[in-house]
């Protein structure tokens, strides 16, 4: 007999394995529907093919402990029931959220007790990127040692979500969001299904209702069935008895669906990315839409207007130096009216920013001053330019030389700035856009002066001053 349920721990699924009984009538349509062999798993044909690693393991008969990596509704429980039915093993899940290392402990002496009778387990641990990582340590040595194999489910990168040793001694399997086409299968399977699904019913999906469920599902396949489920028990009935689904049903039964977006997983980056790389690349349609879709998903206004501040510096820089204030100008006002409003501001920014010249050279040529300052942390700074406050350092030299630029008659003293040994470095490379092509020939003309009176003081000048667009 199975040990009773624990905190946190359910043994198969709830309702129903894959292939294991039947499930009870009042699930979710989504439960009901869960693929019953892996023949019927869709959509995810790169991951569980038949050329695949994981797949040629299961030909062999064997069950490697796993790390299914994706996002929400592209069947991460569902393969983990039907491997683990394939292997011919008992599955107990746990989730993350609730369970913690005493209940791992208890599957672990449950495991053992079994694989003494001959029978195998299969530990499916969801959310695993929330146990810790000194949790995940504590899983590890059951997976070395064999007592059971390890499926671990999550959203999140487990490069940087999961302890390196147990990682190492598991196969990463990535799952895809489920194409449109994966997903409309999945509704008509449900619409024909008369013992699991909603066969038999006189509902019918019209094209227009189909393309908006497929649309909003987004890859999701429970809130593809979860929709249609909804939808069918709203939609009136006509003169012939039956149910038709439309754009407007699928749009009753979803309410309003936010944009798949998190505020700390893949979803975030991946979105943050895009909005920066928009910006940067000039393209202002894109940029306040990646905006919208940030706002709307509910990402903290200020962390976009941070960013709004480091692009304006980073990407536009000196090629519209008035970018920077503007950028500020739109945090200060995202800080005191906050949101729903803020997004006015931001928009106003983004667009600015996606439209203004680019410009990088102040983020490059601090790269490169960076650099040759941990290259040579010691070079000593000049005498001419150091304090000399006192006798004894203005007798050791300290100033002596110094040409103060206000005195000069055009303000502008020519001397050596840097290290002897750096004298002829050159950090800065000004773009030729905006307002910075103006500035880049001051710049060529400052230095040629700065040099008239100081020739270089180990050898010829440099040959790479020009313009770098």
């Amino acid at each position: 007999m199975p040990p009773p349920e624990r905190r946190g721990q359910r043994t198969l699924f709830d309702p129903g394995p894959p292939g294991g009984g039947e499930p009870a009538a009042q699930a979710p349509l989504a439960a009901r529907m869960r693929p019953r062999t892996l023949g019927e798993f869709e959509g995810q044909e790169a991951a569980v093919g038949p050329d695949t690693a994981l797949m040629r393991a299961v030909a062999a008969g064997e069950m490697p402990s796993l790390i299914l990596w994706g996002p929400p509704g592209c069947g991460k429980t569902t393969l983990a029931g039907l491997l683990a039915q394939a292997w011919g093993a008992r599955l107990v899940a746990l989730s993350a959220v609730s369970a913690g290392v005493a209940d791992v402990r208890r599957v672990v002496e449950e495991a053992r007790a079994g694989a003494r009778r001959g029978e195998r387990t299969v530990l499916f641990l969801d959310e695993i990127h929330r146990f810790s990582r000194a949790q995940q340590d504590a899983i590890l040595p059951h997976v070395e040692n064999g007592v059971i194999r390890l499926v671990g489910a999550t959203t999140e990168n487990p490069s940087f979500e999961v302890n390196g040793a147990l990682l190492s001694r598991c196969l990463v399997v990535r799952l895809a969001p489920l194409a449109p086409e994966a997903v409309a299968r999945i509704v008509r399977r449900a619409l024909e299904d008369d013992e699991r699904g909603l066969g038999g019913r006189g509902i019918e999906l019209t094209p227009e209702g189909e393309r908006a469920l497929v649309e909003a599902a987004a890859g999701d396949a429970r809130v593809a069935l979860g929709a249609l489920e909804v939808a069918a028990a709203i939609a009136a009935r006509g003169v012939d008895g039956r149910r038709r689904i439309g754009r407007a049903e699928v749009g009753a039964a979803l309410m309003r669906r936010l944009p798949r977006h998190d505020r700390a997983g893949d979803a975030h980056y991946d979105t943050i990315s895009a909005f920066i790389k928009s910006v940067r690349g000039s393209d202002a349609d894109a940029a306040v839409y990646w905006l919208a879709r940030l706002l709307e998903a509910g990402e903290d206004p200020l962390f976009v207007a941070r960013r709004l501040v480091l692009l304006a510096a980073e990407d536009v820089g000196l090629a519209d130096p008035s970018a920077l204030p503007l950028a500020q100008a739109a945090y200060a006002a995202t800080h005191a009216i906050g949101m729903p409003e803020a997004y006015l501001p931001l928009a106003e920014a983004t667009l600015y920013l996606a439209l203004a010249p680019k410009s990088n050279s102040a983020y490059t040529a601090y790269s490169r001053a960076r650099e040759a300052a941990l290259a040579r942390p010691d070079e000593p700074v000049p005498l001419h330019l150091r304090n000399a406050p006192t006798a004894l350092m203005r007798a050791a030299g300290y100033g002596q030389g110094y040409r103060y630029a206000h005195d000069e008659p055009d303000g502008v003293a020519p001397q050596r700035h840097l290290p002897e040994a750096l004298a002829d470095e050159v950090f800065y490379r000004p773009g030729g856009r905006g307002a910075e092509a103006a500035l880049g020939e001051r710049w060529r003309e400052l230095r040629r002066r700065l040099r008239e009176q100081a020739p270089p003081a180990g050898g010829a000048r440099r040959e790479d001053e020009g313009t770098h667009g």
